[in-house]
């Protein structure tokens, strides 16, 4: 379809290209639950995500804080024991603060279950946590150390996390980051904890943490988590990726703290579309469900992709439009003409409706797609219906005019 569309996306050039591929670390079922709007899921429910989150080829996903509390290690357990029982590739994380007692119960866990679990020992870094929680420099040090060198004694692998990355003193990050890898950690947690960062920001810091790194000579990953305080959380882990991040994070529609974290639906769908990624995305719609029915969170009808109007109109000028690429028998043109993602690669197709705003085509288009003999009549009967409403008309509504028209 390339020769339909004029792409000013490529004008400037393609995307910056990468010599190694993009990972995702899915943290719905640990930080998107911290959101306070949110029903904690049941197990059960935690599990159909889990087995979503494989089908979609996520790498990593964050199981819980089993330093929380009984109540978490037992699910946290229960995840770990799945991913086991069920050979799921997905390689699962938990948070603890950068203190033993945190990271001692994954530990426990890992072991009983018998899969590495990689210990994600946070702690902030920015001035303002440092001012607000008394903080010293080597109390911080300090406590990187003990930790991060507890785990990798106990044979876990360990992300260092500094909280507040973006807006952190790069003389601290060094400090901490230095003594993060000499503890033996593995990857480096860049976090957007309170959604500041801009795309400038996320990538000079993502830069100047691999220049870092390679000064260092160490063999360590570099991850981006990202939220949503600005609306900029996906167009910034776009940025972090071309900057050269290795593994990037997000949740079920953006769930999390506050206004939540990085969608991680959108952030596929965008990574897709820019050629970062190519995978099978069906299972995008079910695990947005999946999760927004386990936590009571509604998916709103304008929602990219998932959402219930995504690829659905009743506007008689774009219908129309959409019809005619239909009756040309293909669907490729479908999803062009009006829209720009490609439906059917998310298990989606366009839907034509009728409304107030539709054209008399639109009420063929409705009756054909259901076998129905579209007459004069009817058309006429159905579309004075639909200009009369306030809103679209529903299927049974448009049914019973057909019987009142055609009954049988």
């Amino acid at each position: 379809m390339s020769d339909l569309i004029y792409d000013w996306n490529t004008v400037d050039g393609p995307p910056p290209s990468r010599e190694f591929p993009i990972e995702f670390d899915d943290e719905t079922l640990r930080d998107g639950l911290q959101s306070p709007s949110i029903s904690n899921p049941a197990i059960d429910q935690k599990l159909r995500i889990l087995h979503l989150i494989e089908r979609l080829g996520i790498e990593s996903a964050d199981i819980g804080l089993p330093g929380a509390g009984p109540h978490v290690v037992e699910h946290t357990t229960r995840l770990a024991r799945e991913i086991v029982d069920s050979r799921l590739s997905v390689r699962p994380n938990c948070a603890a603060r950068t203190v033993i007692a945190d990271v001692r119960p994954i530990v426990d866990i890992s072991h009983s279950v018998g899969i590495p679990i990689e210990a994600c020992t946070f702690i902030g870094s920015s001035p303002v946590r440092q001012y607000t929680e008394d903080w010293s420099i080597e109390m911080m040090l300090r406590s990187t150390e003990e930790a991060v060198g507890f785990a990798v004694k106990e044979g876990i692998p360990v992300m260092y996390v500094t909280e507040d990355t973006v807006r952190a003193n790069p003389d601290t990050l060094r400090q901490l980051f230095t003594a993060a890898i000499r503890a033996g950690a593995t990857r480096l947690c860049l976090c957007d904890t309170v959604g500041h960062a801009t795309p400038s920001g996320a990538r000079a810091l993502v830069r100047w943490t691999r220049r870092l790194v390679e000064e260092l000579g160490a063999d360590v990953k570099i991850d981006w988590h990202g939220h949503e305080d600005r609306g900029l959380s996906v167009v910034n882990t776009i940025a972090a990726v071309e900057a050269g991040a290795d593994r990037v994070h997000g949740t079920a529609l953006g769930v999390g703290e506050r206004v939540g974290n990085t969608p991680m639906d959108t952030l596929l769908v965008n990574l897709q579309l820019l050629g970062y990624i190519d995978r099978d995305l069906s299972a995008l719609v079910e695990y947005c469900e999946a999760v927004s029915e386990a936590t009571g969170i509604p998916i709103p009808a304008n929602y990219p992709v998932v959402g219930r109007d995504a690829f659905r109109t009743g506007t008689g000028v774009h219908a129309a439009a959409v019809i005619k690429a239909f009756r040309r028998g293909d669907a490729g043109l479908a999803n062009l003409v009006y829209s720009g993602v490609p439906a059917h690669l998310f298990g989606r197709e366009q839907t034509i409706e009728v409304g107030p705003m539709s054209g008399k085509s639109n009420v063929i288009y409705w009756l054909e797609k259901r076998g129905l003999e579209a007459t004069d009549e009817l058309v006429e009967r159905i579309f004075l219906a639909a200009k009369n409403a306030n809103t679209i008309l529903a299927d049974s509504e448009i049914f019973e005019l057909v019987h009142q028209v055609q009954p049988t």
